[in-house]
């Protein structure tokens, strides 16, 4: 507790995922990340790596922190040492980071395989790429919409129940969710709302599932 109490005194937001604050990963963070990370899948050293490279432990510590932005001629020497052109040393600054925004009341409307009467989804996102796709549905039960437990897919499934009841079934087991209430589970099994309490109702749905090749 001490530990953290002091990290929020110094202003800065510790992370179990390691992120930080926008606009404070520059250049010189970049490239020393992403020379710690070939030095370690390389199974080198520091020593060896710095050894090779014709500097001191100290900068190559330096460099890899961040702390200092080196010369072209010491950044030459270090891909040389891990035995990579100099252009992956700043594949991390320049790779590119995809985000989707979807103004508020914007959603696509679309119709996934299985939807039923008074089932509206509007997708909140799109297009990211990677080996994992996820997709966001702002999922709404229309006055005319009936319960129904068939639905299953490949990948995994969050719900966040924000307006109206519901008896959400998911295999052999049923949860009564109400707003503020969350489900995460394998949408391979069979599931989907069982009882419809309170219509109509909202729910956040996030769908993850491996991008096919």
């Amino acid at each position: 507790m001490a530990s953290d109490r002091a990290t929020a005194s110094s202003g800065k937001l510790a992370t179990g995922s390691g992120a930080a604050p926008a606009g404070e990963f520059t250049l010189e963070q970049a490239l020393g990340d992403q020379i710690r990370a070939l030095r370690r899948r390389a199974e080198m050293s520091a020593a060896d790596l710095a050894s090779g490279a014709g500097i001191s432990a100290s900068m190559l510590s330096k460099i890899e922190n961040g702390q200092i932005s080196p010369s072209l001629s010491t950044v030459h020497a270090v891909a040389q040492s891990l035995n990579v052109p100099i252009s992956q040393l700043f594949a991390r600054f320049d790779e590119q980071r995809d985000c989707s925004y979807v103004p508020a009341g914007q959603g696509v409307v679309i119709e996934r395989r299985g939807t039923k009467v008074g089932h509206q989804y509007n997708l909140l996102g799109h297009g990211l790429g990677g080996p994992i796709v996820a997709e966001p549905y702002l999922i709404t039960l229309k006055e005319e919409a009936a319960a129904y437990t068939g639905f299953h897919h490949a990948g995994i499934e969050f719900i966040y129940m924000l307006t109206g009841e519901v008896v959400y079934r998911h295999g052999d087991q049923s949860y009564h969710l109400r707003p503020g209430d969350a489900l995460l589970f394998d949408s391979a099994a069979l599931h989907g709302p069982e009882k419809l309490i309170t219509k109509p109702m909202t729910y956040l749905s996030i769908i993850i599932y491996p991008r096919a090749d």
